[in-house]
């Protein structure tokens, strides 16, 4: 299932996407499911 505002990454082409809209289908690249990011750590502002 692909959620809303969730970024997806192909892990053999390397193409990104950002879901815009809710599917009950993982987005697919190259003929395998793309994977979910992870978010990147916001450095502190200490």
């Amino acid at each position: 299932m692909s959620q809303l505002g969730k970024r997806y990454r192909c892990e053999v082409c390397g193409t990104e996407v950002l879901c815009t809209k809710a599917s009950p289908e993982q987005p697919v690249c190259c003929d395998k499911e793309m994977v979910t990011q992870e978010p990147k750590p916001v450095p502190s502002s200490d």
